[in-house]
């Protein structure tokens, strides 16, 4: 256990400089364009609240701005929204540990998110001031995050996983009744089809035309492993680690992951919520509150001893689930 931080190591210290082609744009256009996570008139509030700072003062929001001044922001942790703070550790060893994670709990600061996150609960908890994670899961996803607790065991950890080395389990329930087993061999790119900008596809390798970087290559190995009411059970071994590609594979597969609001049965419930205008027909089609992707199990070898180590997390959904 570490020392426990003191209260202002928890308050957000967000600065940006004004690029040179965002001179002349007022307070207000700035923030709205760059930072999406709030509206303009939620920005509006904000900047006439004094919470936002044109070369450490406040301005109103029609100042115009100069290129390289320095615009800061104090959020409040009350701006975020609700997230379910859970998590467990299940191994903890002198240069690492591994937690267990909620499914409605974001791994590190991003967007709007920064004191309801993992890495600040960690902290707050006193069990590590400066984690350092070596795999990160999506906020939506529970299950297991490897953590490391100095940067020589985060860069040799993180090695195994640039190298395939580390197995990777998920639990994974789909709509529909999956295959026994299905080897998906493809390429994960940005769907240009969709109104979500973060999106991406699945398109099969014996289907791609043009040629792309490995870097986009996508490989994942599915076993059934129970199927219930319209829904299957599947284990999902990737082979490579891309951007949502277990859920975007899936997708395309015809097989949408159960509660997914963006890769699930309709994609505009990701927006509604995005909004936080999801409606009783939306959460019935959903099933469940977050999607039901759980990173269930993790073996890699410890970095200074080259033991096997590996972890598990249970099934979070216990008998609601098949």
């Amino acid at each position: 256990m570490t020392e426990r931080l003191a209260e202002e190591d928890y308050q957000r210290r967000a600065a940006v400089s004004v690029r040179p082609e965002e001179a002349g744009l007022t307070l207000l256009v700035l923030l709205s364009a760059r930072f999406s996570y709030h509206d303009e008139a939620a920005w509006r509030r904000l900047i006439e609240a004094g919470r936002v700072w044109v070369d450490d003062v406040p301005v109103p929001p029609d100042t115009e701005v100069k290129a390289g001044q320095t615009v800061r922001y104090f959020p409040l942790s009350s701006d975020e929204p609700h997230v379910d703070d859970r998590f467990e550790v299940v191994l903890d060893d002198p240069d690492f540990f591994a937690v267990n994670k909620s499914g409605n709990l974001p791994c590190h600061p991003a967007g709007v998110y920064f004191a309801h996150t993992l890495w600040m609960a960690l902290r707050r908890s006193g069990i590590c001031a400066n984690p350092i994670f070596v795999n990160r899961l999506d906020r939506e996803t529970s299950g297991l995050v490897l953590i490391a607790k100095n940067p020589e065991t985060a860069k040799a950890l993180g090695l195994q996983f640039a190298r395939h080395t580390v197995e990777k389990r998920y639990l994974v329930w789909v709509e529909g009744d999956f295959p026994q087993r299905v080897e998906a061999d493809g390429f994960i790119l940005q769907d240009p089809t969709s109104a979500v900008r973060k999106k991406r596809r699945f398109i099969p390798r014996a289907q791609m035309t043009d040629a792309y970087p490995a870097s986009a290559r996508a490989v994942t190995r599915f076993t059934l492993e129970a199927y219930r009411d319209g829904i299957s059970r599947v284990r999902a071994v990737p082979e490579t680690g891309r951007t949502h590609q277990i859920r975007a594979t899936l997708h395309a597969l015809g097989f949408p992951v159960v509660g997914d609001k963006l890769y699930g049965r309709d994609e505009t419930c990701f927006l509604r919520q995005c909004e936080g205008c999801l409606t009783d027909t939306d959460r019935a089609l959903l099933r469940t509150e977050h999607q039901a992707l759980h990173a269930a199990y993790l073996a890699f070898d410890h970095p200074r001893t080259g033991e096997r180590i590996t972890v598990t997390a249970p099934n979070p959904f216990g008998d609601r689930l098949p």
